[in-house]
């Protein structure tokens, strides 16, 4: 068995190690570091080169350094080839506390009260009364949210796909379903999975169909937003505000107009970060499934791509 770690951007010394550690009748390689990508099985990727996949001739197997597999050009593999993701329990209740509490923030002004608090401006205003949450997105991290939401007095909505089963959530799907979901809600929060028929989706059209007061949190992939057409809405104030945890690259570029919108309240992809003894059992065991000829868990379903 052989195993390559292409994730790039990254130190993964500390990865390799407690992988190898793990594993240690394997050989794990990092890319380009490579002696003979012909005998390479299992693959664990994050934004690896293009030019790579077509080497990897004998490859079975490909996991995902994360809960998504939009790094992953799906296209370059062989049909043969399993793909696999991270799913991390405790990334839900991470996710679920960061958006209540970027909801709260925006809910009680508290990005105001940092600016005036270096105007030395006193200056009270009752917090806003909206509390509709919109979610697009309901899956293992949208049921989270939605139920921290639910128990802290939200009313939640939430949008998917195709029709989904909920006691406590209101369900729209479709394109009908959104177009009726948007202009009720008072913040929209995306955390749908990055795939061609929803990159752009927060666009120009979108942003129209929300109130005025509405406030926009992206803490799912960059590539959802179209940057300008949200930087058009909060300066005509067809929108109040914006929280984004993710962009199209990252770190943020300095000189990026997002970091001087007084709008925009900026955190550094930081909403559910891993944890990398979680991530290193559910690499190890996968690829000692793959060694055994066993289902791989958490798959992925190669066509809708997630």
């Amino acid at each position: 068995m052989s195993v390559l770690v292409a994730i790039m951007g990254r130190d993964n010394t500390k990865l390799i190690t407690k992988l190898q550690e793990r594993l240690p009748n394997t050989l794990i390689e990092q890319w380009p570091d490579c002696k003979n990508a012909n005998n390479v099985d299992f693959v664990l990727a994050w934004k690896a080169p293009e030019s790579m996949w077509p080497q990897l001739t004998n490859l079975k197997a490909v996991s995902s350094f994360g809960a998504g597999v939009d790094s992953i050009d799906l296209t370059l593999l062989d049909e043969s080839v399993e793909v696999v993701r991270i799913v991390d329990k405790q990334l839900a209740e991470d996710m679920a506390e960061y958006v209540l509490t970027h909801i709260l923030a925006q809910k009680l002004r508290l990005k105001e009260y940092y600016i005036k608090q270096t105007q030395q401006t006193w200056k009270p205003k009752r917090a806003y009364s909206n509390k509709h949450v919109g979610i697009l997105g309901f899956g293992e991290l949208g049921k989270a949210c939605a139920q921290k939401l639910i128990n802290n007095g939200f009313k939640v909505s939430a949008w998917a796909q195709s029709n989904k089963n909920s006691t406590n959530v209101d369900i729209f799907y479709g394109d009908e379903g959104l177009n009726c979901m948007l202009p009720e809600v008072d913040y929209l929060v995306c955390l749908l999975p990055l795939t061609k028929a929803t990159i752009g989706i927060i666009n120009h059209v979108m942003l129209t169909k929300l109130p005025s007061h509405a406030v926009v949190i992206n803490v799912a992939r960059g590539a959802h937003v179209i940057e300008q057409d949200l930087l058009n809405a909060l300066n005509n104030e067809s929108l109040r505000a914006a929280t984004l945890d993710v962009f199209d690259e990252e770190p943020l570029p300095q000189t990026h107009s997002y970091w001087t919108n007084s709008k925009i309240t900026l955190t550094p992809h930081c909403a559910a970060l891993s944890d990398l003894n979680s991530v290193i059992d559910q690499i190890a065991d996968n690829i000692e499934r793959l060694n055994k000829g066993l289902v791989l868990n958490n798959r992925v379903n190669r066509t809708k791509g997630y």
